[in-house]
Order: C-alpha cells, then sequence, then structure tokens
C-alpha cells in the first residue's frame, strides 16, 4: 500500500486491526478428501463431477454453481489457504476468524513518504490503532459456518475438501433462493438474486449485482480452465442466457460516486480538514484540491495492494492524519468504495508528479502472501473501473499508463530505497489486461528490436524469498515477473541496481528486490540475442532473462526507442519531470531536477512513452475552495521511459527518437 508505514511492527498492527478484519493465513497442507481419482474416475474430470454431484444434491443448476465458483475463485483450491478476505476453496466460503488467528505476518520493507514532494515535510502513514477486540463478523466474512449448518459438515472439512467446499456453496446458493421465496428451478436465469445474494452470505441487497452480471457474463461465454490441481473444468456457454426483466436496472453506482454503472460502488470520503499535531503546529490531510483534468492532464492510473484487510482500509483512510487514495477494492466480491474526487490530488505514489497526475486504486491484498489470492470478482470490478477512467481522461490503457504502485520512480536518488514495491510479482498483469480488452500479444516479428514482456502466468513460477520472513522461501505460485541476469546463463549473478544498493552488489531474489525485475507488459528494448537468452536495455546495462521459442517469456513488440543524441556520451534520467527554474513564478520556490543515480549510455536504447510536459503542481495549504494551488509549466519537455522496473523521464532535448 502506497502510503503504510513500511516498519514489520506497523505492518503486523496494521493486518490485525479492526473489528471483523479477514486476513490472508499460513499455507495450510490440503487434506486429500475429496480431491484424489479413484480408479474408474479420471482425475481431470474430479473436480467437475464434484460440482455435478453438489448442483443435483442442492438443485441448483450446475452452470450457476460453477459460474459462481469461477468468480470467486477461477476454481483453484489455493492449496487449502485463504483468500485476503478469509476465503476457501473454489466456493470461497469466508471464515475470517479462522484465517485471522493463523495468519502469516508480513514483512514489507520501504520508508516512503506518500504525498513525495521534496520541499514540503513528509508525510508519512500514522501508526495504525492497537487492535480492537473481535466482534460479531459481517455476513460475508463468514459463510463457512452457515454452511456447516446447512450441509452438516464439519467446518475443518469444508475449508480443506474440494468436494465437501463446491457443496457447501450449493447449499449457500438453495438457501438464499429459498429466503428470496423462489423456486429451486432448473433453470440458471431464475437464479440471479440468489447470485448478487451470494457474497454476503444470502444478505445481497437489490442494488449488489455487479457480481451477478459478473456471473451472468460468464454463463454467457463459458469458460475452460486448468485449475492449480492440475484438473480441467469447462462451463458450457449459454449466449442466450439472461437475467429476468427486474434485475435490468440502471444505477448500481452511488450518485456521488465517479464509477461506471457496472461495478458496485459507494462515496466513502477521506477527510479533508485542518488537525494540530502534539506541538502545536498546524496540519491538514489528507490530499490536495485541485480542478483535475482542467488543471492537469490525469496521465497515470496506478495499481496497489492494501497490505490491510478492507476494513482496516477503510478506518486507514478516514483519519485526517494519514494520507489517502481515490479507490478501495474488495476481494471478496469486487465492491468499490471511493475516497477522493478525481479532479483532487490524492496522496499515495510516493512521487509528487505521479500523484499530481494519476488516480491510486487500492486492491484489498498482501503482497508478500501469494496464496492470500486475489478473486477474479474483484479483477473484474478493477478492469472495469480503469477502462472506465481511461475512456473518462483519454488515457491509454498500456503499461506506460497503467502503472503498478512498483513501477512508480524514487523521485530523488535518496528516496530510492523506500519506495513501495505493491502490487508486486503476483499480480496477474496480462489476465488484468485481458479483461480490459487489451491483452499483450506479438506485435512485430520474431526480430524485432522491441520485446513486450509475457510469461505464461499459470506455468512461470520463479523462487522469490522473504515471505513471511526475511530469507523464507515463498510458496510456489505464478507470477507476471521475469528475473533478469548479468549472463545469458541461470546461475550468472542477477543485474545491479545501484538506486537500491549503491555498493554495487547484484539484486537478490526477495519478493520485494525490484532491482532484476521485469514485468507482464512492459517494454524494453532489445540489447542482444544468445541461444535461448534475450538481452534488454535495462538500467543502464545488458540485463538477460530466458526466453526460449517454446515457452516464451516475451513477445514482439513495437514502438519508438530512444538513444542519445549524437555527440552525448550519457544523458541524465529522472524520477519527475518538472519544469527548468526559470518558469516558476515569484512566490513558488523552484523545484530541483535531481538526476538520479542510472546512466543512460551512448549506443543504449529504452522505449519511449508518452512525451509529457514539465509540470509542478504547487499546492501546500489548506484551501478547501481551490483557489490557491498553482500548475507551473515550463518550456521543458521529457520522453517517460521504461528504464527498469520502474519507469523514468529523460529531456527531449538530450535524445532522438528511432522509429
Amino acid at each position: 500500500m502506497s502510503r503504510f508505514r513500511d516498519r514489520r511492527t506497523t505492518r503486523r498492527t496494521a493486518r490485525r486491526a479492526v473489528v471483523g478484519a479477514a486476513a490472508a493465513a499460513l499455507v495450510v497442507p490440503l487434506l486429500a478428501a475429496g480431491t484424489r481419482a479413484t480408479a474408474d474416475q479420471p482425475r481431470d474430470d474430479t473436480l467437475q463431477q464434484q460440482f455435478a454431484a453438489a448442483a443435483d444434491r442442492y438443485h441448483v443448476p450446475e452452470s450457476v454453481l460453477l459460474g459462481v465458483s469461477y468468480l470467486q475463485s477461477r476454481w483453484d483450491a489455493h492449496q487449502g489457504a485463504p483468500s485476503v478476505s478469509g476465503g476457501y476453496g473454489p466456493m470461497h466460503l469466508t471464515d475470517a476468524r479462522t484465517a485471522l488467528a493463523s495468519s502469516r505476518q508480513q514483512g514489507h520493507t520501504g520508508t516512503e513518504d506518500a504525498r513525495g514532494d521534496s520541499r514540503r515535510p513528509a508525510r508519512f502513514a500514522a501508526e495504525p490503532a492497537e487492535p480492537k477486540p473481535a466482534g460479531k463478523l459481517p455476513a460475508r466474512l463468514r459463510t463457512l459456518k452457515r454452511a456447516a449448518e446447512l450441509t452438516g459438515l464439519p467446518a475443518d472439512r469444508l475449508r480443506s475438501s474440494t468436494e465437501a467446499n463446491v457443496r457447501g456453496g450449493a447449499a449457500l446458493l438453495a438457501d438464499a433462493q429459498r429466503r428470496l421465496g423462489h423456486p429451486l428451478s432448473s433453470d440458471p436465469a431464475d437464479w440471479y438474486e440468489a447470485v448478487a445474494a451470494y457474497p454476503g452470505g444470502g444478505r445481497g441487497g437489490p442494488d449488489a449485482t455487479a457480481f451477478a452480471d459478473d456471473v451472468f457474463d460468464v454463463l454467457r461465454a463459458g469458460e475452460r480452465r486448468t485449475t492449480d490441481t492440475g484438473q480441467t473444468v469447462t462451463l458450457r456457454a449459454a449466449p442466450k442466457l439472461r437475467p429476468p426483466a427486474a434485475a435490468d436496472r440502471a444505477r448500481r453506482a452511488d450518485g456521488r460516486a465517479e464509477c461506471p454503472r457496472s461495478v458496485d460502488c459507494e462515496w466513502y470520503p477521506a477527510p479533508y480538514e485542518k488537525w494540530t499535531d502534539e506541538n502545536g503546529d498546524e496540519d491538514y490531510g489528507n490530499h490536495d484540491k485541485a480542478r483535475r483534468p482542467r488543471s492537469q492532464k490525469i496521465e497515470y492510473i496506478v495499481v496497489h495492494d492494501t497490505e490491510a484487510t478492507y476494513e482496516t482500509t477503510l478506518d486507514l483512510v478516514t483519519n485526517p492524519k494519514y494520507v489517502s487514495w481515490n479507490y478501495t477494492l474488495r476481494s471478496s466480491d469486487g465492491h468499490v468504495a471511493q475516497h477522493v474526487r478525481n479532479k483532487d490530488a490524492a496522496w499515495h505514489a510516493g512521487n509528487w508528479y505521479i500523484n499530481s497526475k494519476s488516480v491510486g486504486l487500492e486492491h484489498e491484498g498482501f503482497l508478500t502472501d501469494p496464496d492470500a489470492w486475489y478473486t477474479e470478482a474483484m479483477y473484474r470490478s478493477s478492469a472495469r473501473l480503469v477502462k472506465y477512467l481511461a475512456k473518462r481522461y483519454d488515457i491509454p490503457l498500456d503499461r506506460q499508463h497503467v502503472l503498478g504502485h512498483d513501477n512508480v520512480p524514487g523521485p530523488t536518488t535518496s528516496s530510492i530505497r523506500g519506495m513501495h514495491t505493491d502490487p508486486g510479482p503476483y499480480w496477474d498483469w496480462q489476465h488484468y489486461f485481458t479483461l480490459m480488452g487489451k491483452p499483450f500479444t506479438p506485435k512485430a516479428g520474431h526480430r524485432s528490436g522491441v520485446v513486450t514482456i509475457r510469461p505464461t502466468y499459470d506455468e512461470h513460477k520463479p523462487v522469490f524469498t522473504g515471505c513471511g520472513s526475511a530469507g523464507r522461501t515463498c510458496p510456489e505460485h505464478g507470477s507476471s515477473a521475469v528475473r533478469l541476469h548479468q549472463a545469458p546463463d541461470a546461475s550468472s549473478p542477477l543485474v545491479k541496481d545501484v538506486g537500491l544498493r549503491p555498493d554495487g552488489t547484484p539484486s537478490t531474489t526477495g519478493v520485494n528486490d525490484t532491482g532484476a525485475r521485469a514485468t507482464t507488459g512492459q517494454q524494453y528494448a532489445v540489447a542482444d540475442r544468445k541461444g535461448e537468452w534475450t538481452a534488454i536495455w535495462y538500467l543502464g546495462q545488458k540485463a538477460w532473462f530466458h526466453n526460449p521459442a517454446d515457452r516464451p517469456t516475451a513477445v514482439p513488440g513495437r514502438g519508438a526507442v530512444l538513444t542519445p543524441r549524437a555527440g552525448l556520451d550519457e544523458v541524465p534520467v529522472y524520477g519527475r519531470a518538472y519544469p527548468e527554474q526559470a518558469a516558476y513564478p515569484e512566490g513558488v520556490p523552484a523545484q530541483a531536477l535531481s538526476p538520479l543515480p542510472y546512466k543512460f549510455a551512448a549506443g543504449q536504447r529504452y522505449v519511449a512513452g508518452p512525451k509529457v510536459p514539465g509540470e509542478y503542481l504547487y499546492a501546500v495549504t489548506y484551501d478547501p475552495d481551490a483557489k490557491d494551488f498553482q500548475v507551473v509549466r515550463g518550456k521543458q519537455r521529457y520522453y517517460q521511459i521504461q528504464l527498469g522496473h520502474r519507469v523514468a523521464f529523460v529531456k527531449a532535448e538530450d535524445v532522438r527518437v528511432l522509429r
């Protein structure tokens, strides 16, 4: 999360805080019950048969059961580990109290100033409140208990057995249908309201229908997938299926929230008010008023994970001494809460230039716990929100404009080591962009001078360390991140990042170490090729990654590249695109351009991103009417480049463009 003070004690406190908080848990060995194939039952059909049997037992259409499960888990078992909201198994039966009790403490390095404006006092996250006694959990976080009552199955079996878990989900759907006064019909269209109620344990409201809409989209399109246990599950398409007419209502977003109609959204405002610290000094929080996009173009969407539960996150964003972001997305059902108007500048990315030109999206999750899985419901809700924002503010849907927090550069050399690293290597960028209708595909021939990173997420499982504790090996898991070596050899040291390690030591396999990592969707200029290995220009050096033809981790790309103009041995790179000193009017202190320690040398090439003007948003006082802020613009122009894992900026006058 962009604002969280990254000391272990703070992470642990935030993780445990707030009534009803659900957390990710230790990887629990998956019990064999319901998952082994018998002699006359092929293994790849076992889970499919479990869905069929449960649907028959509780008189739920099999397609409805499969569709709900796909939105919750994509039919994966996750080795018996719970999701970030305490959901277990393919049906995401929630038992947040058990998940919280067995949770793994998270480690996360970084001391980022969320505001990222070096001419103002740093704004760090406030200390979260001490954990409160656990009270009654909301219905959406305790559906497993109700499933146990309905099926007579013990809770531990519902958590660990796919057969029991699917039965529990079927029982919940049937129970919701009865409570709504509807018959146990064989027609999937008759189950729309029960599906809408599912994430809330049978207590869904009449307007909370985005989840059901997504399930019905899946039912119409059909799906086929091999799960994390190696089993193939098929949901046949029903293109003519429609929900009942009563469900075709226009709404869904709270009228005060800036959201598409296709997501369930509410306005949950962050405070903009004055406060006084213990020394009597006055401050304000937790964002700045502006008039975007009239005052500044919104150029970026920044994807974060919360490093806390949804409930904890809402408590934090309503603290005026804390920091802010624009939206929070809930894992269990994809529900969206907006906190800061998009016209205003939230404090979330650790770089004031990026903050002033971006919208920040927080997703309930934990970077260092890959099995605290993101649900399909949240991915889809987020993708629809991003598409809406991109259309509204004319933001291209690519990885040069849709950034992870871990792609945002440190604004100065001293800030590089403290920059946050979420959403990390386990965020599925290819799936995310596919949901937006923009999958990463080959754009040129195989000898192209540009590549787009694109490993096959489910099959690509590099080893990471540092999950739970320093040096600890993370659970094996699919990843969007590709490792970068100093030579075309897997035993070669990883490339160096002199910003993270000024002593020149190589990068590590740490889950928070971004120094030798390229991620799905990012584009780089090719520096060399040798056998199954490809080299790219990365942080001023050749960086090699394994890219065999039969299991490619990148595809040919297309785009302009930049190289130093003739006569320059190297050009400086920057973490922010600020105007030249002469552009600042009286009363606005000039901001230092502050080159980063990386070198862009002659002969090297980097993929060109947007060409942007030098800009600085000067908003340093409490101003509810948004009258006192100024946007300083100069003559200086910059190109954004994919320098390493993070983007950077170079002066347009220092480079030439190669098409």
